[in-house]
Formats: C-alpha cells, structure tokens, sequence
C-alpha cells in the first residue's frame, strides 16, 4: 500500500532538482518530502539522499527554497493563468 497524494509532486521535483545538480541518475534518487504542500510547510531530507551528501549548507538551503516555491514559479511563468497540470499528472502516475 502507498500513500499519494500533493507531497508526491514535490517528491517529483525535489529528485529532478537533486538529479540537475548532482549528476546522479534521476532513478536512483528518491528524496522524501514530509509537511505540506505550500511554501516553508514543504520540507525536503535532502540528507537521506546519497546523490546529495556532497551538497554545501548553502545549496541545501538553496534546493529547500527552490522546491518550496517551485509551484509558484510555475504560476508565475504562466502569468496567474494556470499551474502545473502536467507536473501534478507526472506525479500522479508515479
């Protein structure tokens, strides 16, 4: 049994962040994601990543902003008129 639900998007782009800035193989990362799904609620372990642990405090923190505000970002880019539908279908299918 799993349990999926918002979280699971934020999974999704917390491993595809990780996966740009490390190298490592996007199937061998699995960042769990534990909070909610809005803003600083969104909590990334970047530190149970191996593909990670070659990550500075600053990039840390860095991936942690860049996840939390990542669905904003995308309702920015589409100018307030949408979000990140194929994001959410992605992350669903996982």
């Amino acid at each position: 049994r799993k349990i999926c639900g918002v979280t699971s998007l934020d999974i999704v782009r917390a491993n595809k962040f990780v996966h740009e800035a490390s190298g490592a193989p996007i199937e061998t990362i699995d960042v769990p994601v534990v909070g909610g799904h809005a803003g600083v609620t969104i909590l990334p372990l970047f530190s149970k990543v191996p593909a990670a642990k070659a990550f500075t405090p600053e990039q840390i923190e860095k991936m942690d902003k860049h996840v939390q505000d990542a669905g904003t970002d995308v309702v920015n880019a589409k100018g307030g008129k949408g979000s990140a539908t194929l994001s959410m279908a992605y992350a669903g299918a996982k």
